[in-house]
């Protein structure tokens, strides 16, 4: 009888050790496959490693993945309680259930919980890689049992009003951006404002960042071909929209080089040079076309210029691949310096800023918040806040900062003191 006894009590201790090694185990595999990187898996899949393209396919089916490794767990976390609790009745009565649980709680929190999540988690990508073959096997054991499990979660979710799963990929990124940091303070803050203006461009539209038609430089092709020629030499773009008769109709795109060519062809004879036969077609798009939309088309039709247009087809401005580029490096400026046109510190720590200025512009500039979701320039953002066309001296306070009118032409105002709205500040 004894020697039955003891032969039950040491296969029962082994069974408990296995046991508390296959719970160790799903707990670094949870561990491991949800806190590898998903960016380094996906490098290794393509580099041709199984292994980690076996981790992406559990992780496509996280649900099952998780559902499969908390089956085995609780499987083996209770079974082995219940052995020890067996064991411990029949060699101290019904005391031995208080010892079971004090031992077993010690025993599974040291060895099946912190101590392999803590080193799951040092080594989350290595370990994540090694688990995927044993886990895919788990998953395909607990199928029908996972089925089941699934059926009941999604009764109740649905009885609960719903959840949703799926993280937000973006605000994940942003997050981890926000995360990012290096020892060189100034370096990290312009990475992450770049990283941002990458994410921005699915956000923000042409009409943000175009350039107003008041601000282009146009050419009439009706005009005498030498008024052309100084016209094109005394600017400084390469490119210029042609229009006849009425600035809104669009005739082409002159190039620059393409009236230099034809210049040196002609040896100095303007009379031989038609402007009409210089131009290249103009490329219409709406004011309302995404960043991102915009940039993939230069790249497809291997352009980098564009007209922009409104909902009638009426000419708005014009927007270039650089100008894209630039919300995403911003401009190449001395540090100290702010980098937007139109836009003028004074000594006082205001700043006298003209009305066509872009609300963007300036809280990248100027590390400002002003909301651009109504209105797209500094003058929209008064004229919408005030609900007035305010005359020139009228001072106004939205979001924190002070805005004096200085200039107004007709209806549009045309200058714009913008200063911190500080307690008891007086009036620029």
């Amino acid at each position: 009888m004894f020697e039955n006894f003891e032969w039950g009590l040491w296969e029962s201790i082994i069974t408990v050790c296995v046991l508390i090694v296959f719970s160790a185990f799903f707990s670094a595999a949870e561990t491991a496959l949800t806190g590898a990187s998903r960016s380094r898996m996906h490098a290794l899949e393509k580099d041709g490693s199984k292994q980690a393209a076996l981790v992406n396919r559990l992780r496509d089916r996280k649900d099952q993945m998780i559902g499969a490794i908390l089956i085995g767990s609780n499987i083996v976390n209770t079974l082995s309680s219940a052995i020890a609790t067996s064991v411990l009745i029949g060699i101290f009565g019904p005391e031995g259930v208080l010892y079971a649980t004090g031992i077993m709680t010690v025993l599974l929190l040291i060895f099946s919980e912190v101590l392999p999540k803590t080193y799951a988690l040092i080594r989350a990508d290595s370990m994540a890689m090694r688990f995927a073959a044993p886990v895919r096997f788990f998953v395909w054991l607990f199928t029908p049992l996972l089925s089941i499990v699934s059926l009941v979660m999604r009764t109740m979710m649905r009885a609960m009003g719903g959840m949703n799963a799926h993280s937000d990929t973006e605000e994940e990124l942003r997050g981890a951006i926000e995360l990012h940091e290096t020892e060189e303070h100034g370096r990290t803050q312009a990475k992450r404002a770049m990283l941002h203006s990458i994410l921005d461009l699915a956000d923000v539209e042409v009409g943000d960042i175009m350039t107003h038609r008041k601000n282009v430089e146009t050419v009439d092709v009706t005009q005498p071909i030498r008024v052309v020629i100084d016209q094109v030499l005394d600017n400084a773009y390469s490119r210029l929209p042609v229009f006849r008769d009425d600035p809104d109709n669009i005739v082409g795109i002159l190039h620059a080089k393409a009236l230099l060519r034809e210049i040196s062809i002609v040896n100095g004879d303007f009379s031989l040079i038609d402007i009409t036969k210089l131009l290249s077609d103009p490329w219409f798009i709406p004011e309302t076309t995404i960043l991102f939309d915009q940039l993939q088309a230069f790249r497809e039709r291997k352009e980098h210029f564009a007209i922009v247009v409104d909902e009638y087809g009426a000419f708005k401005g014009i927007v270039t691949l650089e100008d894209i580029l630039e919300e995403i490096v911003g401009d190449i400026d001395d540090e100290h310096d702010v980098t937007v046109p139109g836009v003028r510190a004074q000594p006082n720590g205001s700043f006298i800023v003209d009305g066509t200025v872009t609300i963007r512009d300036l809280n990248r500039a100027l590390g400002w918040n002003l909301p651009d979701e109504k209105y797209s320039t500094v003058a929209g953002l008064v004229l919408h806040e005030s609900k007035m066309i305010p005359t020139v001296g009228q001072n106004f306070s939205f979001y924190g900062y002070r805005f004096k009118i200085l200039k107004r032409q007709r209806n549009q105002l045309t200058l714009i003191r913008v200063a911190m709205d500080l307690p008891n500040a007086k009036a620029a």
